[in-house]
């Protein structure tokens, strides 16, 4: 083991130097684990036959050390493409590990997503959620580092999280890394991947409302040396909710296989599947107003829906991946993503256009809907990074291209419109039972939509001088869809844009960083104006200053950011239109600027405690001057802390988000409907009965307050008080 040491502290700073991730200091060399994955992750990157160098009775595990490094090194790539680390990346970037979501038992995206700085988790209804980072709707995503088409950004039903390492979340415009980009940000997405040792996980929790969970996680090495291994995630999750008869069942299968071929490449091949089924769900919102302009309350468990109601969807996905090393100091990866999504709903909204009377309760109209939906989506992408020598420092360069396929198909069931609903319903709050389900036609072509999207893009970070460091690049998009809209009209449209962008960053110290980035907007838009055309794409500038700083020893990371974005046609909620046969939503594109200040801190406290602290202050103007979107907080605030109690098995923690209060216009009746600032808290507690069995508890919502779930739309009540404990073996 001296032997290793010191060939790794003789090269660790070399490899420092070429910004290979995660080599941060040479003090972790004193973590054996670490030297395990160091030595292969150095002897496999720099090409060398460390055989024929070494003592013959090093050789076999030198050798097993390379393909054990190989896989940490290739999972580990992120979101920015390029080899930086979060403190030298100018952006904001915050991080969701898997342990953060099991403390606070996050099990799906929507949850994990609320621990997160600067982030709304818009649930515009029980099956749709829609991410808001600094007034604007997220609509770029990425999967391990590789930009989706459109679809794969805001969610139906809710996605289980347990098969994600981490998620990250780049707060700001970023269309150089994902291809098209608007002013809120992109959410990067990390799957699990097999480890280099045999291990596993099973965990069961029952919670409130009779949730009850199990989840699997298994990996091991299919081979001797560790050069071929699996892994294979399961989660099934059932409950009932606060919501009047609310149902969710939700099955998530994950499976990866990764491995060597030959010295210089790495290859992984996955799939996962989720099946989603709920019942009793919400389609629209509960009317908040009274006829007379008053706002009205309802007890949390309010709902407009019958029995009748369903939407049970299923997500397929496959995808490939071959790493290869073209040298010491080049890389390409080739990657192809497969996703498959179709569902069948059952629909029923209850709506007022004159507001409810509120003594009897009646004033609400009704609007069924059923609609079986599938879309198919292929994306083909390469990205080669590399390295060379310039003004007497190593450079780094990262090029590729891409292409993204997808055909979607949208049917309906035509009804009969004598259906009692559609003339009235009965006053609320009514039974689920209050209401006769429609007799349904045969399903109909609705619409259908073909979408191509081909990029280009190319950046470099220019190392200047050892404080002053720049990143420049561009991203060329080209956007087609063709298709024929409800009105049986077809139309044929192609969009392409040159984004460029800029960052720069300045040590101030070694612990001080300064920075500046600029990048165009460039959003293709998949809403449609009032006589079912698409709107053209969003476009628009985007800047951010900011100062990142490593305190306590580098245990804590402060970022503090001013931006500024101004956006123009961007797709803003219109209203609804009710036709005789169907209705939908329809939109208008506004201009809107949004700018503000966000300060994060994370990392540890001290040897034992873990803290995440965010707040973001932001204004929004456009049509409506300073009230524009009003139903985005002005100001927010998120406080995340853990800690191991010193000496005992036991630790707890607390997670709090605060918002100030917001207002909208209620979609139907014209009226405002306003909420008052308000904080959610939640706890968990965890004791560690053996190393590997863990008993946990969670609180959520542990001062009962009541509050509207999101006026993004004006849905529902957010869950009240609630409880879950669990079981986790590690094995």
């Amino acid at each position: 083991m001296n032997f290793m040491k010191t060939l790794l502290e003789d090269r660790c700073s070399m490899i420092y130097k070429k910004n290979l991730e995660h080599l941060r200091s040479c003090s972790i060399l004193n973590r054996t684990p670490f030297i395990m994955a160091a030595a292969g992750m150095l002897l496999g990157s720099a090409n060398v036959n460390a055989q024929a160098d070494q003592p013959e009775d090093q050789s076999n595990y030198l050798e097993t050390i390379t393909v054990v490094a190989q896989r940490a090194y290739r999972t580990s790539k992120g979101a920015t493409n390029l080899n930086m680390e979060i403190s030298e990346t100018p952006q904001s970037i915050s991080v969701i590990s898997a342990d953060m979501m099991q403390k606070f038992g996050a099990d799906s995206i929507n949850e994990a997503l609320r621990l997160t700085t600067g982030v709304r988790v818009e649930e515009t209804s029980t099956n749709q959620t829609t991410f808001v980072v600094r007034g604007f709707d997220i609509r770029s995503t990425q999967v391990d580092g590789v930009g989706m088409p459109n679809e794969w950004g805001t969610l139906t039903n809710a996605v289980d999280s347990y098969g994600y390492e981490r998620i990250e979340v780049i707060r700001g415009a970023n269309g150089l890394l994902t291809g098209v980009g608007n002013a809120s940000g992109t959410i990067n997405y990390i799957r699990k991947r097999p480890t280099n040792e045999a291990q596993g996980h099973i965990g069961v929790s029952y919670g409130k409302w009779g949730n009850r969970r199990i989840e699997a996680d298994y990996s091991t090495p299919f081979t001797d040396s560790g050069s071929w291994a699996g892994r294979v995630v399961v989660a099934k999750e059932k409950s009932d909710s606060h919501l009047r008869d609310f149902e969710t069942d939700r099955t998530f299968i994950y499976g990866v296989v990764d491995g060597q071929i030959g010295e210089n490449g790495v290859l992984a091949i996955g799939y996962s599947n989720q099946d989603s089924d709920t019942s009793g769900n919400m389609w629209g919102q509960l009317t908040f107003v009274a006829n007379d302009g008053t706002q009205l309350e309802w007890d949390t468990d309010a709902s407009t829906t019958q029995d009748w109601t369903y939407w049970n969807s299923n997500t397929e996905n496959i995808f490939v991946d071959y790493t290869h090393q073209l040298g010491s100091n080049w890389q390409a990866k080739a990657s192809y993503n497969y996703r498959q999504y179709a569902h069948d709903s059952q629909l029923m909204m209850g709506y007022s256009l004159t507001g409810l009377d509120p003594e009897t309760g009646e004033g609400l109209l009704g609007w069924a809907y059923k609609s079986p939906y599938e879309t198919e989506m292929h994306l083909f992408d390469l990205t080669v990074n590399g390295e060379f020598e310039l003004f007497g420092h190593v450079q780094e360069v990262v090029f590729g291209g891409g292409i993204g396929k997808s055909e979607r198909t949208d049917w309906y069931n035509p009804t009969d419109f004598s259906n009692p609903l559609f003339s009235g319903l009965p006053a609320f709050p009514y039974a689920g039972d209050a209401i006769p389900e429609p007799v349904w036609g045969d399903p109909l072509v609705y619409t259908t939509l073909d979408q191509d999207l081909k990029r280009f893009f190319a950046a470099t970070r220019l190392t200047f001088t050892d404080s002053f460091v720049g990143v420049f690049g561009f991203n060329w998009a080209e956007y087609h869809r063709v298709g024929v809209n409800a009105e049986a009209v077809p139309f044929d449209q192609t969009e392409s844009k040159i984004s460029p962008y800029a960052g720069l960053t300045y040590h101030i110290t070694d612990d001080i960083m300064v920075y500046a980035s600029y990048s165009d907007i460039y959003q293709p838009q998949e809403e449609t104006d009032i006589n079912e055309v698409y709107l053209d794409p969003s476009k628009g500038v985007n800047y951010e200053i900011g100062v990142k700083a490593e305190l306590l020893d580098g245990r804590l990371l402060t970022t503090l950011a001013w931006f500024s974005a101004k956006q123009q046609d961007l797709a803003t909620y219109g209203g609804f239109q009710f036709l005789p046969d169907r209705a939908y939503a329809y939109y208008v594109g506004v201009d809107i600027k949004s700018k503000g200040w966000e300060l994060e801190v994370v990392g540890e406290l001290g040897d034992y405690t873990e803290i995440v602290f965010g707040a973001t202050t932001l204004d929004m103007d456009g049509t409506s001057g300073s009230d524009t979107y009003p139903w985005v907080p002005r100001h927010t605030a998120n406080l995340s802390l853990s800690t191991q109690i010193p000496s005992t098995p036991v630790s707890m923690g607390f997670n709090g988000r605060w918002q100030s209060k917001t207002s909208n216009i209620d979609s139907y009746s014209g009226y405002e409907i306003k909420q008052g600032s308000y904080a959610i808290l939640d706890l968990f507690a965890a004791w560690d009965i053996t190393p590997d069995l863990t008993l946990r508890a969670n609180a959520g919502n542990v001062t009962n307050e009541k509050y509207i779930n999101s006026l993004y739309y004006a849905s529902y009540y957010g869950a009240p008080r609630s409880y879950s404990i669990g079981l986790d073996w590690r094995f």
